[in-house]
């Protein structure tokens, strides 16, 4: 251990040797030039590309090291940006949604005013029968609420059905395409009466069957068929759907046609309730509603 001291230099030491180097270049340049030239050009032959070597790798050193840290920032902008679009899409469905949701608003708060006479309920569909049709749904209200069985329910521009089972916080409701719905219906223009036919079967046609016309009825195509002031069931004057086509029944006594509901009864969200039960007496058992 003490020999590995001994045999490092003193700092007195280093200095010395430095000196002593320097006054031999100084003696050389002095009294020698030329070898001194020697010694610069074998400097400049092996040092200088070293040391050009070396620059570049520095160079390329800090190239990389600033050309990573742009594309750190750069990929922080990114997310930046991406988190940025992607709150933008959300708040722009949301407001989309909302602009749905207004204009149905809309059209319920026009349904309330054209229909001022009853008084009524906002409720939203929560479940459907299976298929694409709205033939049976429930809504969000029930006996808690005023519910009853038989109230008329509407939405868009006139009838979708009527509820027939009421629980504490929902209730059942049959639109008029169900397979078992008949309504009794009348002609605006004319006001004949007739029968409203509830198909699924049709409605994947887009139309349902109107029965028992007189006919003798001056029926026409685009006339308007609202709910008739004989029916047992729906409060009169509720507009059911518009004549696309009338013919002749094939016993030539009656005359049959066909309506567009004006109800979409593909999209419902939000209906109204008519919280009236009519009450009549059923002369016609034929007429179920």
């Amino acid at each position: 251990m003490n020999n590995k001291r001994k045999n490092r230099l003193s700092p007195e030491q280093i200095v010395a040797i430095f000196a002593s180097i320097c006054i031999v270049l100084l003696a050389v340049s002095t009294f020698a030039p030329k070898r001194l030239a020697v010694i610069s050009n074998v400097a400049g032959v092996t040092i200088v590309p070293m040391q050009k070597g070396i620059n570049s790798i520095g160079n390329n050193i800090v190239d990389w090291k600033n050309a990573k840290e742009e594309n750190e920032e750069l990929q922080k902008e990114n997310e930046e940006l991406t988190n940025l679009v992607n709150a933008l899409k959300l708040e722009n469905q949301n407001l989309s949604q909302d602009t749905y949701k207004l204009e149905r608003l809309e059209e319920l708060y026009a349904l309330d005013k054209k229909y001022s006479d009853y008084k009524k309920t906002g409720a939203n569909v929560i479940s459907k029968g299976s298929g694409n049709w709205f033939d049976i749904f429930v809504i969000d209200k029930g006996s808690a609420d005023g519910m009853k069985v038989d109230m008329n329910v509407i939405a868009g521009n006139g009838l979708v059905g009527i509820i027939y089972e009421v629980s504490d916080h929902y209730s059942k409701v049959r639109s008029v395409i169900n397979d078992t719905s008949m309504v009794s219906a009348m002609v605006l223009s004319t006001q004949d009466n007739c029968i409203v036919k509830g198909s699924k079967e049709t409605m994947n046609k887009g139309y349902l069957e109107v029965v028992y016309l007189d006919k003798d009825s001056k029926i026409k195509k685009g006339d308007e068929l609202v709910t008739s002031n004989i029916s047992s069931k729906f409060m009169e004057g509720i507009t059911i759907g518009t004549v696309t086509k009338v013919e002749k029944s094939t016993d030539d006594l009656t005359k049959t046609a066909r309506i567009e509901p004006i109800v979409d009864f593909q999209h419902l969200k939000e209906v109204l309730v008519i919280k009236e039960v009519k009450e009549s007496v059923v002369l016609d058992e034929t007429v179920k509603e």
